[in-house]
């Protein structure tokens, strides 16, 4: 399995941590690149795994995201097909069609080096349907049992948002909901939880967070084990998604697995997660006034606020990891049983 596998706390443990998990436990032999922090080693730790382990992989699953990571994918698979080995492209970053955009033999010639493509999002799955038609879907799953549901009907305004602390998560946009909201809810409080991916975001977000005086308001922890995010999220009640980009986040799954109401800006692949007006409510990316109304909505309508509490858990539970992860071995076990595999 090649792709982004970081576990220090300025990472956080995503889908395909636990699928490597999943994947040993239920007796598979399991080979992960890279944990490396400097993306110049992490390249090269990843092209001496499979070169290390070349005679005896079966089957490798890389995954794809855009930027810098997108040529570590090329790379990875290039070297995988000069030693006929079967590969999965499994497509992750919500800047992926802007890449294919501008680079559409690029992309192309990846996605049709591979046995099969899948994604969890149907958004990439809609937007790169031109350059490979048969692209599968296979969902992004949570672990039921790690979140404890609440039904929320006389919320609080007590908000969370989890994300990475990087641009492209717009975590400033949250504190601009504060700061526009705190007048007429003084007992507001926002928690953001995320690592700091190091562009500066985080900084820039605690800087402004003095200068607008919203200290007392907002609390940012940096680094947080993965293990601890469900305690934060079951004691607030409404979760801000902020992405000016995106694909199809775990964290939403999460958040609704808890049933906290969901408002998210309307970008990437959110759409296919979060159903405005029934599991949730969308604004435009950037649009932080908008995002301040949906809360308003959401504190005066108690009605609204079980609503979506109640489908938001409804939906999650579509997504819990035994049906997902069983998807996952059918499709591996179909490729290595594909009789190319063995030419």
């Amino acid at each position: 399995m090649i792709g982004n596998y970081l576990s220090s706390p300025r990472h956080n443990q995503n889908v395909w941590h636990s699928l490597a998990k999943h994947l040993s436990e239920n007796g598979w032999e399991v080979i992960t690149s890279s944990s490396r922090e400097s993306q110049i080693h992490r390249l090269v730790d990843m092209v001496f795994s499979i070169l290390r382990n070349r005679k005896s992989i079966n089957l490798a699953q890389v995954d794809v995201f855009s930027g810098r990571a997108f040529f570590f994918a090329e790379v990875s698979a290039k070297l995988l097909r000069i030693f006929k080995k079967p590969v999965i492209l499994t497509l992750h970053g919500g800047k992926l069609p802007q890449l294919a955009q501008k680079q559409p033999r690029r992309v192309r010639r990846l996605l049709k080096s591979a046995r099969v493509v899948v994604t969890p999002s149907p958004f990439l799955q809609k937007s790169l349907s031109n350059l490979r038609s048969d692209i599968r879907l296979i969902p992004n799953p949570v672990e039921l049992e790690n979140f404890t549901y609440r039904e929320r009907t006389n919320i609080a305004p007590k908000l969370v948002w989890i994300r990475v602390f990087h641009q492209i998560y717009n975590p400033l946009m949250a504190v601009e909901v504060v700061k526009l909201l705190r007048a007429d809810y003084p007992n507001i409080k926002l928690t953001m939880i995320g690592p700091d991916e190091g562009d500066g975001s985080y900084d820039a977000t605690l800087t402004y967070i003095r200068d607008m005086g919203l200290s007392e308001f907002i609390l940012a922890i940096p680094g947080l084990p993965y293990s601890e995010v469900p305690q934060h999220l079951e004691k607030n009640d409404i979760f801000l998604n902020t992405s000016q980009y995106d694909s199809a986040p775990r964290c939403l799954i999460e958040a609704m697995a808890c049933g906290l109401c969901i408002i998210s800006t309307n970008v990437g692949g959110i759409p296919w997660i979060v159903s405005d007006q029934v599991d949730g409510l969308l604004v435009p990316a950037n649009d932080y006034k908008a995002m301040a109304e949906a809360i308003r909505s959401i504190l005066k309508r108690p009605e609204l606020a079980h609503e979506f509490s109640t489908n938001g858990r409804r939906k999650a539970e579509i997504f819990n990891w035994p049906a997902i992860f069983s998807q996952w071995e059918v499709l591996f076990r179909e490729v290595i049983n594909d009789p190319r595999v063995n030419r």
